[in-house]
């Protein structure tokens, strides 16, 4: 069993690689280009919804609040009439990119960390770089990959772009279980 205070380093480092990657993968690559649609009539639509003063949220459409109102005559008809979605709306402006990067290099970190911490207390130091490896991979893949399912089986997001983005986990993972098993405290 090994303290998670002592695998700091590749706590740091893997979270940094993954930044590092990330950014690689979601700048020069161009497969993530196509993970959304163009609206038709794009700017008219932007131009009616503007009038609504919509604030920065997420939204369903149609919505309900109850069980009792699903299974109105109301909502049933406004569900067959269509459309329906799920969208976010976000603030208007210029997009504040350093906020959103903080936010994913610490995410990072979490992974990270929870990685850490089922190594650290599942393997003692000298522990094999195979099974560090492993365990480490596994909690990586399951952090980065595996909650992105989700929003395709509920929500209908594109599939094709949720594998995308679970591919990418796959890469973090590695990369994060490459990391521990390199730096992995000896005995």
């Amino acid at each position: 069993m090994e303290p998670i205070i002592a695998l700091w380093l590749p706590i740091l480092l893997s979270a940094v690689a993954v930044f590092i990657i990330s950014s690689i993968l979601h700048t020069v690559f161009t497969y993530h280009n196509s993970d959304f649609n163009t609206l038709p009539e794009e700017d008219k639509i932007m131009e009616d919804l503007r009038k609504y003063n919509i604030p920065a949220g997420d939204y369903m459409m149609p919505y309900c609040k109850t069980n009792k109102e699903r299974q109105s005559q109301e909502f049933k008809d406004k569900m067959n009439k269509g459309p329906m979605g799920v969208f976010t709306i976000f603030p208007s402006g210029k997009i504040a990119m350093g906020g959103l990067l903080f936010q994913w290099f610490i995410y990072c970190i979490i992974v990270s960390i929870f990685a850490a911490y089922l190594a650290g207390f599942t393997l003692p130091a000298g522990t094999h770089y195979l099974m560090v490896f492993r365990v480490t991979g596994t909690v990586a893949f399951a952090g980065y990959s595996l909650a992105l399912l989700q929003n395709s089986i509920w929500y209908k997001k594109n599939w094709t772009a949720t594998l995308k983005s679970f591919f990418d986990g796959l890469i973090y993972a590695l990369l994060t279980a490459g990391i521990f098993g390199w730096l992995w405290p000896t005995i």
